[in-house]
């Protein structure tokens, strides 16, 4: 199975809306990484952004573990520079038995501030997330809890942003930032942002590498089915993730928009 590493390839594979779900499919070695990483972007990320990396000293051997891995000398900052995806680890410790992250090179998050982050158990790190707890944390858990060294899972999903910038921190209400956005130009000003995300466990060390892939395209620019199955899914998020996504601001628009394109 592969997931592909664009909007228009990962988009058919996310969730349309509704319960929350994983939506795990296992990947082959080959299609793990994008085998076409723009490094001179990821190298300015870096430096325009020097909190993107944030590191606990739990996560030194599990840094080298992978920049070994991925062929680089160093640790987790350099093995971000070599690849596409933002890098982040977790592991558990014995006394306290909850996955915490420990370390995090993000040069493009989406809406989030790896300092905020480091060092918070697992169910903290999603609480923004509305309907995390009720119907994905368990399920997180024991797959965290039985994942094994060798396979790779993976899973994609989608926002609507203001901005076509990789690195995404809005930095006004959804409905200043939205506010020029109409059914007729929704095609220019609305971005489709789907993150191709990646889940393993590092063999020597056991910790747990999290790879976020950022891919970001004007909403006009996607194929017919792909607006129209936007145009849907924003009608049936889950109550609350639509708010903190912002969609109240842009929804009538990209329906509208929608709407247009397929007459």
């Amino acid at each position: 199975m592969t997931l592909g590493f664009s909007v228009g390839t990962l988009l058919p594979k996310a969730r349309g809306g509704g319960q929350l779900r994983m939506g795990l499919v296992k990947l082959e070695e080959h299609h793990w990484l994008d085998p076409a990483p723009d490094l001179a972007a990821r190298a300015a990320g870096f430096a325009e952004w020097p909190q993107a990396v944030q590191l606990t000293p739990e996560v030194d051997a599990p840094g080298r573990e992978l920049a070994a891995m991925l062929g680089v000398p160093g640790a987790l900052p350099e093995a971000a520079l070599t690849v596409h995806e933002d890098l982040c680890l977790l592991t558990k410790s014995e006394s306290e038995g909850v996955y915490r992250l420990i370390g995090a090179a993000v040069a493009w998050p989406s809406d989030w501030h790896p300092a905020e982050k480091i060092g918070l158990p697992l169910r903290a790190l999603h609480a923004p997330i509305a309907g995390y707890e009720e119907q994905l944390a368990n399920g997180v858990d024991r797959f965290m809890e039985t994942l094994r060294p060798g396979p790779i899972y993976a899973r994609c999903n989608w926002f609507i942003a203001a901005t076509g910038n990789r690195r995404w921190l809005p930095d006004r209400p959804p409905q200043q930032a939205f506010a020029h956005v109409t059914p007729d130009n929704a095609g220019e000003t609305l971005f489709v942002r789907s993150e191709r995300q990646t889940l393993r466990r590092l063999p020597q060390t056991g910790a747990i590498l999290f790879t976020i892939g950022i891919y970001v395209e004007p909403l006009g620019s996607l194929s017919p089915a792909n607006i129209a199955m936007l145009g849907k899914a924003v009608q049936t998020l889950v109550s609350g993730e639509g708010d903190r996504r912002g969609a109240p601001a842009y929804a009538d628009s990209l329906i509208g928009f929608a709407e247009r394109n397929a007459a």
